[in-house]
């Protein structure tokens, strides 16, 4: 079973903003997208996309269903960023930070237009397995 397409947007929403707020308002902020990202990977249950789910207008399954296993993989990616991001900044480390940052912001931000970098990446992945595969 997928995930509506409107709860992961909701997601790539939250990310977008409290990510924003850590990197403009303070670096500690950094730690509650990452605390929700490390539950998601511990537990496979996103705690915003769970709370967003009853304002869903329609029956789930009415959605277009974006894959789970996708999404999990987009959050390890994210979860790592940010906790490399937070490291940078308590290492002193400030470019770093805001670079770890801004690129979840940038992820986010384009897949919330239509392009999903993470699918992208673990496609070719994919892809580089099944050749190597194939090969031997």
């Amino acid at each position: 079973m997928g995930i509506p397409k409107p709860l992961v947007q909701t997601n790539q929403m939250f990310m977008v903003l409290s990510v924003l707020a850590g990197l403009i308002i303070h670096p500690a902020i950094l730690f509650l997208p990452f605390l929700i990202g490390v539950y998601t990977l511990v537990t496979k249950k996103n705690p915003i996309i769970l709370f967003s789910r009853p304002f869903l207008k329609k029956p789930a399954n009415q959605y277009i269903q974006e894959d789970k296993d996708q999404q999990i993989f987009n959050q390890w990616i994210a979860t790592i960023c940010l906790a490399l991001s937070l490291l940078s900044f308590y290492a002193g480390w400030t470019a770093a930070g805001y670079a770890f940052g801004i690129m979840v912001i940038a992820a986010a931000a384009v897949a919330l237009m239509g392009f999903c970098i993470g699918c992208f990446i673990r496609y070719q992945y994919m892809m580089w397995r099944h050749r190597r595969r194939t090969r031997a």
